[in-house]
């Protein structure tokens, strides 16, 4: 059923498109009294279901993840009933016409994905005005592609796409998902705005050109790309921020501009996981849509994807769980940096050894700074001894660690996979054994690394501190950090045993 266009909703001949995304209307129920059907499209790695009122997605399941949402069962459903994702405004000059509430006409009720693909098409009119949409599917991905046509225009005008409000909540834990909510874009570089930084109300313009914009919680995220050779760029994307629940951000309403030129546009879209490989395939960047490491991400960031291709690797490779994985990575970085850490320890025995000489000399010259220094670094020179040596090889080993915080905390290839007692291994283990072991391991290495050296009542007080003090940091940090932690930890044991020998045969004890 068709209803004469009203006033607002007829395109007309205005001055050329805006530049920047023009306010949409206040008013987003749609107003077709039109009972909307549901056209579902079924694949291997996905079930969708799209509204014939604006063709807009109003239902999305993900068949290879489950949630763990609280009380809830089965495959992860991540787009929450009030979704606007797909929802269409075009901009003509002055005008904002909500095609969200156009009645469009499938071309099938229920499509199935064969190896071969399946095009599902769309059609709406209205008075002058016809949008005409194709969307065509792949069998094994999670990207799909849109064609859009606009009959009756009689100047360029501007397709505002929306991806908001949100994604539905899968997690055990909502506040860290949350958290996690963010608008991501790539123009030059990759850039995150997170939900928790807009106050209600508050409208954030991000100015493009972007190859893509994207709507991201914890683990999964809904994109809209503009890759392909013959697509333009959006021009623009904006942010709004939504009401709150308690302390968190859960919606904000997102929307990108894209150009239509003669009437003709077309994108793709990317709704799944945050799966790195396969994002990678996509290439842009999106595998970036984690931005790792906050202010530390030029260094965090290369460690992150570096590990994140290794564990991966030894995975499919070795044919390993992941809880194995992580037990022989630890291993390895330990037996990798053995020769680092070895002269890291002897260079700290050395230093031990001159510590009666250093005194005699900083005495002797306490009243003359400048030759004190001059001594000192002659003694060091004498005794071959790097002052730094002891410092700089233990610094290696905390990007790895910095790295595998982010990368248990976002890499969904972790999510909800047990390993032995744990549950999941992207989340704080239940019985908090890994990281008392983790606590134990770390005081048995500093005890070791304390024999044959003078006492010293702050190295004996932080004996006990930092295990404690970091063991109570770990507790509700992932299980998988914490297990590469602990093996790292008694991995360095023997290191440590022989070098207190070496160090009580110097001392002669």
């Amino acid at each position: 059923m068709t209803r004469e266009p009203q006033p607002a909703e007829t395109a007309r001949v205005s001055p050329p498109v805006p530049t920047v995304v023009p306010p949409l209307p206040t008013a987003v129920t749609p107003a077709d009294t039109t009972v909307h059907r549901e056209i579902t499209v079924d694949t291997r790695l996905y079930r969708l279901a799209f509204s014939t009122r604006g063709a807009r997605l109003v239902r999305g399941v993900l068949k290879e993840y489950r949630t763990f949402a609280p009380g809830d069962t089965g495959w992860a459903h991540i787009i929450p009933n009030e979704s606007q994702f797909l929802a269409y405004h075009l901009v003509v000059g002055n005008d904002t016409v909500p095609l969200a509430d156009w009645s469009f006409e499938p071309s099938d009720t229920e499509l199935t994905v064969t190896p071969d693909g399946a095009v599902l098409e769309w059609v709406a009119q209205r008075g002058p005005i016809t949008v005409r949409l194709v969307y065509t599917f792949r069998p094994d991905s999670y990207v799909f592609d849109v064609v859009g046509r606009i009959e009756g225009l009689e100047t360029s005008g501007l397709m505002l796409v929306s991806l908001g409000p949100r994604l539905a909540l899968v997690e055990a834990d909502s506040a860290l998902d949350f958290r996690s909510y963010s608008v991501v874009t790539k123009a030059g570089k990759t850039e995150s705005v997170t939900f928790r930084s807009l106050d209600p109300g508050e409208r954030r313009d991000l100015a493009g050109p972007f190859e893509w914009v994207a709507v991201k919680s914890k683990y999964f995220v809904a994109a809209v790309l503009a890759i392909g050779e013959n697509q333009a760029r959006f021009g623009g994307a904006v942010a709004t921020g939504r009401e709150r629940v308690g302390r968190h951000a859960v919606r904000a309403d997102v929307v990108a501009s894209l150009p239509v030129p003669g009437g003709e546009f077309s994108f793709s879209t990317y709704l799944g996981p945050q799966e790195f490989q396969r994002l990678k395939r996509i290439g842009h960047d999106l595998e970036d849509i984690n931005p790792y490491g906050w202010i530390f991400r030029p260094i965090i960031r290369p460690f992150a994807n570096l590990i994140v291709i290794v564990l991966l690797w030894m995975h499919q490779t070795l044919s390993l769980e992941y809880g194995w994985v992580l037990i022989l990575f630890g291993l390895a970085v330990r037996v990798l940096l053995w020769p680092l850490n070895q002269k890291a320890m002897r260079s700290s025995v050395a230093m031990q050894a001159i510590q009666p000489e250093l005194k005699a000399v900083q005495e002797r010259y306490k009243q003359d700074p400048q030759r004190m220094q001059q001594e000192v670094m002659k003694l060091y020179r004498q005794h071959g001894v790097n002052p730094l040596g002891g410092c700089v090889p233990m610094l290696i080993p905390m990007p790895v660690l910095f790295a595998l915080f982010f990368v248990f905390r976002e890499t969904i290839e972790f999510r909800g996979v047990p390993f032995l007692w744990l549950p999941d291994l992207s989340r704080a283990d239940p019985y908090f054994i890994i990281p008392i072991l983790m606590g134990l391991s770390m005081f048995a290495v500093t005890k070791l690394g304390q024999r044959g050296v003078p006492p010293n009542p702050q190295a004996k007080m932080m004996l006990y501190v930092m295990p404690a003090f970091l063991t109570f940091i770990f507790l509700r940090l992932s299980a998988g950090l914490n297990l590469y932690y602990a093996v790292s930890n008694i991995a360095s044991i023997p290191q440590q045993w022989l070098i207190a020998k070496e160090r009580m045969k110097r001392v002669g004890k």
